[in-house]
């Protein structure tokens, strides 16, 4: 995994528009620029995803994302929302294998991001539900 282009920023191999950067992570402005401000929090350790995370690695990343989100607020107030989006291998959109997250400023509804969210709660019966959710408790037994 260290071949990424996150891993070549982390190591300065390649420059980027940084923004902060502590022992455990850098932030950075993404190229796309989805909207205006769009920013990715990026692991300095080579972690593929969320799935190679530890409690510890988990604290330290996450404990900096309120601090860039209030940073990109301040930074313009046109800002009027956030989306924390984090794709977690290539089915849920990831196509760079180093873990990173994406802060993406909102404006507005047209503002060229969007999420579409369906409701499937009519194809669950209670019964259904009741058997994933017996099934989701019991996987977390002995997960750290």
């Amino acid at each position: 995994m260290t071949d990424t282009i996150f891993a070549k920023i982390v190591s300065g191999e390649i420059p980027a528009r940084k923004i902060y950067e502590n022992e455990h992570v850098i932030a950075i402005m993404d190229l796309s620029q989805v909207t205006k401000g769009h920013t990715l929090v990026i692991t300095k350790k080579p972690v593929r995803n969320i799935f190679d995370y530890d409690e510890e690695l988990a604290s330290n990343v996450f404990a900096v994302i309120p601090k860039i989100a209030k940073a990109i607020k301040k930074h313009n107030p046109d800002v009027k929302g956030l989306n924390i989006l984090m794709n977690n291998e290539a089915v849920a959109s990831q196509t760079i294998f180093h873990s990173h997250i994406h802060l993406l400023p909102r404006y507005g509804e047209n503002d060229g991001f969007g999420l579409k969210w369906e409701d499937h709660s009519n194809e669950y019966t209670p019964e259904e539900l009741d058997r994933i959710k017996e099934k989701l408790i019991k996987s977390l037994e002995g997960l750290k």
